[in-house]
């Protein structure tokens, strides 16, 4: 347990709340009355305060702004049948916070700020938390550089901070998927593993070019022969071929270590079923396809949770899905849900009680 940490807090006047309409919540469209702010300086981290959410005041020469030192994380919150709010695996999310800091040479975040700091942002919030299928309280804790200076360096001062926004579901269908391979994402060496703001800049003409075609998202192909499967745009992915789960191997730091892709890992083990992690080779995946041993693919992620693929485009060949029959992915979004929602119990303590 962390231990207490001294918050300024300062609450609204009037909550938003009831401004908004709690069944109809688009991904990250909408803030609860609250934010957390804490700046870095001088070598340390300074007092932390939560106040009423509101506009920043920044200076054009912002060095994250000219030379994109920031990062971010992305967690949920829930409530239990009961209405009890918890939050799932914020510590996962914490330790993966602060290796995108050492990777992007900014400052780690103490624990004490990021867990109790998020914890008690989200208990003051708590009544912005949804209790329906599917919808949640998305966290964002995040950080950026603030110098005020265009020499291209490692800043010297930066703000942490973390926002909250209700939500509903981020795809609300089965997705089509385009294999991509023109453009690359991340390469060994890089910051793939990273959750830094340029990984998702980068990536943004690839899926304007895939959604103008159609398709929900791009799954990225490695930089070098742009045949091994790395990641979609916002989620790991798994395939289901024969009797075995596979999944990109996180060996070459090209992808992001989900969170939510380990949870699915650990619970298709506990299920019965066999998971494989290592390279997969597109070509490998169609095969199966012709072979008939293709039986579903899906992503993970913390904003998707876990979502089918109903198509796949490689060149020009469309691999389909059959959603009605797939298991793997109903069962993980089945138990992951129970656990969130007190109906299962949480026995690797998953669940952070705020």
């Amino acid at each position: 347990m962390v231990a207490a940490l001294d918050i300024q807090v300062t609450k609204t006047l009037k909550s938003r709340f009831s401004e908004i309409d709690i069944n109809h919540l688009p991904f990250g469209k909408y803030y609860t009355d609250h934010m957390l702010e804490v700046d870095y300086k001088d070598g340390k981290w300074q007092k932390v305060a939560i106040r009423p959410f509101q506009a920043l005041n920044m200076s054009p020469g912002l060095s994250a702004i000219h030379y994109g030192q920031s990062i971010f994380e992305g967690i949920k919150a829930y409530k239990d049948r009961e209405g009890n709010p918890f939050i799932f695996r914020p510590i996962d999310n914490f330790r993966r916070f602060n290796l995108s800091a050492e990777r992007m040479e900014m400052p780690v975040v103490p624990e004490e700020i990021f867990m109790e700091g998020m914890r008690r942002l989200v208990e003051l919030d708590k009544d912005w938390i949804p209790m329906k299928n599917d919808y949640s309280l998305y966290i964002r804790p995040f950080m950026f550089s603030t110098d005020e200076t265009l020499g291209v360096k490692a800043a010297d001062t930066y703000k942490f901070m973390i926002l909250l926004s209700p939500t509903g579901p981020y795809y609300s269908s089965p997705l089509r998927i385009y294999v991509e391979e023109k453009y690359t994402r991340a390469a060994r060496g890089g910051f793939g593993f990273a959750k830094a703001a340029g990984n998702y800049g980068g990536s943004m003409l690839a899926t304007a070019v895939a959604k103008r075609q159609g398709f929900d998202q791009v799954l990225w192909m490695d930089a070098f022969e742009h045949k091994y499967i790395q990641e979609m745009g916002t989620m790991n992915v798994f395939f289901v071929i024969g009797d075995k789960v596979l999944t990109p191997d996180l060996e070459d730091g090209t992808i992001l270590e989900g969170v939510t892709r380990d949870s699915a890992i650990e619970v298709l083990r506990e299920e019965g079923y066999t998971v494989e992690e290592g390279p997969i080779h597109i070509d490998d995946v169609v095969r199966a396809y012709e072979a008939g041993e293709l039986r579903e693919a899906f992503g993970t992620g913390t904003a998707a949770t876990i979502s089918m693929i109903k198509e796949l485009r490689y060149e020009e060949f469309t691999i389909k899905f059959d959603i009605d029959g797939a298991k793997a992915a109903p069962t993980v979004k089945r138990v992951l849900t129970d656990i969130r929602e007190g109906r299962r119990k949480d026995t690797r303590g998953w669940m952070f009680k705020v």
